[in-house]
């Protein structure tokens, strides 16, 4: 009799599950196909209530009403109710959920409050691309040649190349220069005494391209210098390594539009002149009107050292030394094309330097390798760091070089 009266109740239950999903069929599989995209909207407005950048445009997601056919939250409320029946439903509509949650497409990254053009938006020609001047490089030996970078920045020091030009000596945008680019370099081009020199060190492990001087930051006990970075944007980096940023400007930039940020950088830093405009600028005017900001890093794997925006130019912070003891010169461009005997002919131009060396975290470089990814160019060839030239002799370094201190962001 019990063994009966068991086998009575298990198929009670079994029928119970089968009338429940049943239902679950009915009821609730409209009611998910229903609401789990607006789910999904709402939990993609909610990212984005901070500015978001897509290409060179401050994007805010406004308040949207709610589309025609949105269930009434008293419907809603009795649907959940009769499911809430039997646990088995549920455990069925979270499986059911699930299944469709995955079949859905995927939400656009937003780490960080950035996002990546999501509708591939089209901001039509870029009128930037192919700007660059068809200059090779020349044998620094040719008379007349520039002054050239990267140079020792070490506070006190000037180089033997004489020159008349002046480089800029207040912050780039108070001249009307807007950043164009963003890329770096494995170790520092520049030189600076026990910031980063020929002492410093980092991992050792194979590095395509020729890498600069290091900071002496590096302990291989301390795991934020060892523990390995899982990258998502940015390509071949490595947490402990020394990386030089530099962020190029220029007043002939695309500036204040989607098209600001070009890679190569040269596309941006002429984009608003062609060769006869070049041809009629002084030497002063040039250095007058294109600058580079550089600071120099070793990446950890350590939120503590994480900083929001590395994307628009150098960080600035009086409390924390960033952005404050400046080298300020000219120069040139630089790059592993060049060295004390192939130099760059895009000279003079405006170098400010920090000789400081700094800690960031890996995933503010990452963060900023996302938002070169959402510009309007195609930024993917400055998305991993570039070799270093070899230190210009002091016969190639300008003497000119102005020693400055900031003040909170202003230059002294």
């Amino acid at each position: 009799a019990r063994t009966a009266a068991t086998a009575s109740f298990m198929i009670s239950i079994r029928a119970i599950l089968f009338i429940s999903f049943l239902w679950l069929v009915i009821v609730g599989w409209p009611f998910a196909l229903h609401t789990f995209p607006q789910r999904q909207q709402r939990s993609q407005s909610r990212r984005s209530q901070s500015t978001i950048m897509c290409g060179a445009e401050d994007m805010h997601n406004e308040n949207k009403s709610v589309p025609e056919g949105t269930p009434s939250s008293s419907s809603l409320k009795a649907v959940v109710g009769v499911l809430g029946v039997s646990t088995v439903g549920l455990l069925v509509a979270t499986i059911v959920l699930a299944v469709q949650k995955g079949n859905a497409p995927a939400a656009t990254s937003t780490a960080g409050g950035l996002c990546k053009n999501p509708e591939n938006k089209d901001y039509g020609a870029n009128k930037c691309s192919g700007m660059r001047p068809d200059w090779p490089n020349t044998e620094c030996v040719v008379e007349g040649m520039g002054e050239q970078s990267g140079a020792n920045v070490t506070r006190g020091y000037n180089g033997q190349k004489s020159t008349d030009v002046v480089p800029i000596t207040t912050p780039y945008r108070e001249k009307g220069l807007c950043p164009v680019n963003v890329h770096w370099h494995l170790g520092a081009e520049h030189y600076s005494k026990g910031e980063f020199d020929e002492n410093g060190k980092g991992p050792v492990e194979f590095h395509e391209g020729r890498i600069g001087f290091q900071c002496s930051y590096y302990d291989a006990e301390d795991e934020k210098f060892t523990k390995p970075y899982d990258w998502e944007w940015c390509i071949g980096m490595t947490v402990g390594q020394t990386y030089e940023i530099h962020w190029p400007h220029s007043a002939a930039g695309e500036c204040n539009s989607p098209w600001q940020y070009q890679t190569p950088f040269y596309d941006g830093v002429f984009c608003n002149l062609d060769e006869s405009a070049i041809s009629t600028l002084s030497r002063q005017d040039v250095a007058s009107n294109v600058g580079v900001q550089s600071q120099t890093f070793v990446v950890v794997n350590d939120e503590d050292y994480y900083y929001p925006d590395l994307f628009t130019g150098m960080i600035v912070d009086q409390e924390e030394g960033k952005g404050i003891d400046l080298a300020i010169y000219t120069g040139s461009t630089t790059g592993t094309s060049r060295s004390n005997e192939i130099c760059s002919p895009f000279n003079p131009i405006t170098w400010q330097v920090d000789r400081t060396c700094h800690l960031i975290s890996a995933s503010s470089f990452d963060k900023m390798c996302q938002q070169m990814e959402s510009q309007a160019d195609n930024m993917k060839d400055d998305l991993y760091a570039h070799g270093s030239r070899p230190l210009v002799t002091d016969e190639l370094a300008a003497d000119n070089h102005v020693q400055r201190k900031r003040k909170g962001r202003t230059l002294l």
